[in-house]
């Protein structure tokens, strides 16, 4: 009876071990092939640029960073051009695209509503929702951003100070401030709930200190800047590695000649 016992119980070992599944090279080729791929990000570490890599962190999103220098001229390069024909950074080629295959993108705002519906994530899946969205980030693309560019370039850059001009653009980034702090009175984030919306402008708002303005002059968009601060993926994405690439004077006349004054070419 033992012997019998004993031998039931190792049949039973085997049969165990022997449904126990086994790793092989196929099926590890397999599973790789399911890991998703990484994004690849073409980027400097603008504000304009910094849109992306906080919706990449916040998503968990895997991305590769080709930096573009726009102070040497990378920008301009023939292999940048077929992806933003623009030459104007941040853009994205997403190897896992629609149908599997790979897809370009340039435009802050549409690499951001692409990353919405990819990921299903900060970007409404419905239509009311995500027009309440896209409302704040056209706001952004046609005015926080351009203005606060221009505001930056004569308060900061321009040879000689045009007080014409200065005023103009200090004035409207004030504006746009008093639009986003009356909006943000009655709920915590632009659209309500935390989406692109907040992440397009995040950057935009933290330099507010080159546009001539105090977050201490609108408190509802101060407690928002500050609810942002203290997300953690958002903060990777707003302070992304870049010591190994050099920084450059924008002082410099041969910097300014490639990013200022351009014509078509």
């Amino acid at each position: 009876m033992a012997r019998r016992a004993k031998a039931a119980s190792k049949a039973k070992s085997v049969k165990a071990k022997a449904r126990k599944p086994v790793r092989t090279k196929s099926s590890a080729k397999a599973s790789a092939r399911k890991a998703p791929k990484p994004i690849d990000l073409y980027f400097w570490p603008t504000a304009n640029g910094k849109k992306i890599t906080i919706m990449l962190e916040e998503c968990g999103l895997p991305y590769v960073i080709h930096p573009i220098d726009i102070s040497t001229g990378d920008q301009f390069k023939p292999e940048f051009l077929k992806i933003s024909p623009n030459n104007r950074m941040p853009a994205i080629v997403d190897p896992d695209g629609p149908g599997g295959k790979p897809i370009s993108i340039f435009e802050s705002g549409a690499i951001l509503q692409y990353l919405g519906r990819k990921t299903g994530k900060f970007y409404p899946t419905d239509e009311r929702g995500r027009t309440e969205v896209d409302q704040w980030v056209f706001w952004q693309v046609g005015g926080l951003g351009p203005m606060g560019g221009q505001a930056n370039h004569f308060r900061n850059y321009a040879p000689e100070p045009i007080d014409y001009a200065i005023k103009r653009y200090t004035d409207e980034m004030n504006r746009l401030f008093g639009v986003m702090n009356r909006r943000l009175a009655d709920r915590p984030f632009l659209a309500g709930k935390y989406s692109i919306a907040d992440m397009i402008s995040y950057s935009w708002v933290k330099a507010y200190k080159r546009f001539g303005q105090e977050l201490d002059d609108f408190p509802n968009l101060k407690r928002w800047v500050e609810t942002l601060d203290a997300r953690p993926a958002l903060q990777r994405g707003q302070n992304p590695d870049m010591t190994k690439y050099p920084s450059h004077d924008m002082h410099d006349p041969k910097v300014r000649a490639v990013l200022f004054n351009q014509r078509a070419r």
